[in-house]
């Protein structure tokens, strides 16, 4: 993972535990949250990790169970181990296997970011998250404003959360901090949709940045 993809990630779980009280957050509060944030990363992933390693054990005595009862082992003899045996593979189990990816692909992906944050070598993450939130709290107002112009039929309050945070990190980097291509800070925009928010969240979320992207010119 790259460093600058940690720090959206790590922002956008700090933006998840604002409150409307956004401007009185100081730096050390914001570094705090951070911690916390990182420590919640880190249990979460554990706890994760847990629960698919307790599915693949659940899965495997399944296949095991089920070899042992095949019809070509209940005519081997007791003492004799049972040979493998065709097995046709289940929507059931498909679903169990696609849900397992998922789970350790997160907690793959919170260790990272824990990783990054943590790394004395990597304080440009730590810095990076906090820079974006710090641009959010002087703009915010601003942001805020811009979404709600171009969110035709929505009310910002309206809004999925998620969207919102994903595209408040994104707009801040566009038009205030300016340090990423346009098409890096919308790509990742549009990741973060779709692992964190819903299904139609990925195109609300290009649409909007696309239309601000136009009306400010940037390219």
């Amino acid at each position: 993972m790259q460093a600058r993809r940690a720090a959206r990630e790590l922002a956008f779980i700090l933006f998840s535990q604002f409150d409307k009280k956004i401007t009185k957050y100081s730096k050390e509060d914001l570094k705090d949250i951070i911690l916390k944030s990182v420590r919640i990363l880190t249990s979460s992933a554990s706890d994760e990790l847990k629960v698919s390693v307790g599915a693949l054990v659940d899965m495997k005595n399944k296949i095991e169970d089920y070899e042992a009862e095949h019809e070509t082992n209940l005519n081997r003899p007791l003492e004799v181990s049972n040979v493998p045996v065709p097995m046709v593979l289940t929507s059931d189990m498909t679903e169990k296997i696609d849900s397992m990816i998922d789970v350790a692909e997160k907690a793959l992906l919170a260790l990272e970011i824990a990783e990054f944050t943590t790394l004395d070598s990597q304080n440009d993450v730590k810095d990076y998250a906090i820079e974006i939130a710090e641009y959010f709290q002087k703009y915010h107002k601003e942001v805020d404003e811009l979404i709600q112009k171009h969110a035709k039929n929505w009310n910002l309050q309206r809004l999925v959360k998620m969207d919102k945070d994903i595209l408040r990190i994104a707009i801040v980097e566009l038009l205030y901090i300016k340090d990423a291509p346009m098409k890096v800070v919308v790509d990742e925009a549009l990741e973060l949709a779709k692992k964190y928010s819903t299904d139609d969240s990925y195109s609300f979320i290009n649409g909007i940045l696309a239309k601000i992207i136009v009306e400010y010119g940037i390219s």
